[in-house]
């Protein structure tokens, strides 16, 4: 008898999803340990409130469909696409922009069609691009690195909207876009280290923690090699041409992998094994061109990052890529 498998998505036993997100959950502690470190108590109300609100949704949502509630939420996905939604959306993001980034990933991106094993989309981008298209100005609000506020003002600028002056800033992705829209010099807006020594004040050293957690889950067999290799070599080696070319104005390969949110994309993110490519070759491609079109947005799109916008539209050619990588089985099409 002759099989041939088809693309995603796939289901499986609730016990292996538990355990599965159970260690990615593990993997995002020294990144989350990073954050806290460099950004203080913001990030920890931000998984707070995504975690409340993601179990909140997901429980109305299996209700109204008649399913089981705590067989659901025990496989621990609403909780990990939370956590990744709370950590891409900016550090003083208002209480309420998490909650509409939460409902579009809960509801919207995963229950709409069907629950886990059934997105094409991945959850958290969808959620996370529609508060970005929608309320961009909410999304500028990045905390300072070593930003010297308490919890409770914490608490008050995200629930009360208490504003406090000199403590938010442009991120170092912010930053290079301002450079190649204005044509300026890299060293015109970094005379003193704006960027940091790799990636940005704070963020290679998250970056770098992320990156700790990333390959313990290869070593664990959770995610494949070949979606972050992929996606991080298409990046270095793009941005290596393009600083080949002009590198007063655009920057060096290693400030575009350890700034923003390109390791935890890598790693966390772009793995993700319901919408990404199920083949070797086509995690290759796929993960390859998530790196190209985050690179090329970041760098003249009209959005600072463009990890999520690349994320999803290689969601969308994960079906084709997976046909066209699949082993072929002779005498069958």
């Amino acid at each position: 008898m002759k099989f041939s498998t088809t693309t995603s998505p796939y289901l499986h036993d609730n016990s292996n999803v538990s355990a599965v997100m159970l260690q990615v959950l593990l993997a995002l502690i020294p990144g989350i340990a990073a954050y806290v470190w460099w950004f203080g108590w913001a990030i920890i109300i931000n998984i707070s409130i995504a975690c409340v609100t993601a179990i909140i949704f997901e429980s109305a949502i299996l209700r109204l469909r008649k399913r089981p509630v705590y067989n659901t939420l025990s496989d621990y996905s609403a909780i990990v696409t939370a956590i990744l939604l709370a950590l891409a959306l900016p550090t003083l993001a208002p209480w309420w922009l998490i909650v509409v980034a939460c409902f579009f990933a809960i509801v919207i991106a995963k229950h709409l069609y069907g629950g886990i094993g059934y997105n094409p989309f991945n959850p958290a981008m969808i959620g996370y691009v529609v508060v970005l298209v929608s309320f961009p100005q909410h999304m500028t609000q990045w905390l300072l690195p070593h930003t010297d506020v308490s919890l409770l003002q914490n608490l008050q600028i995200q629930f009360q909207g208490l504003q406090l002056d000199g403590i938010s800033g442009a991120t170092p992705i912010d930053s290079l876009k301002t450079v190649v829209r204005d044509q300026q010099s890299l060293a015109d807006i970094n005379p003193a280290g704006l960027l940091g020594h790799i990636g940005g004040y704070g963020w290679e050293w998250i970056g770098a923690s992320f990156l700790l957690g990333g390959l313990w889950l290869i070593y664990k067999g959770i995610i494949s090699w070949q979606i972050p290799t992929g996606m991080l070599a298409s990046i270095a080696a793009f941005s290596m041409i393009m600083f080949a070319i002009d590198a007063h104005q655009y920057s060096n390969p290693l400030v575009q992998l350890f700034s923003g949110g390109t390791i935890l994309a890598a790693f966390f993110i772009a793995t993700d094994p319901v919408t990404a490519s199920t083949t070797p070759r086509g995690r290759l491609i796929y993960a390859a061109g998530i790196g190209i079109l985050t690179y090329i947005i970041r760098t003249w799109g009209g959005y600072p990052d463009g990890i999520a916008f690349a994320v999803l539209l290689m969601n969308m050619a994960v079906p084709t890529i997976d046909y066209y990588t699949r082993p072929r089985v002779f005498g069958t099409s």
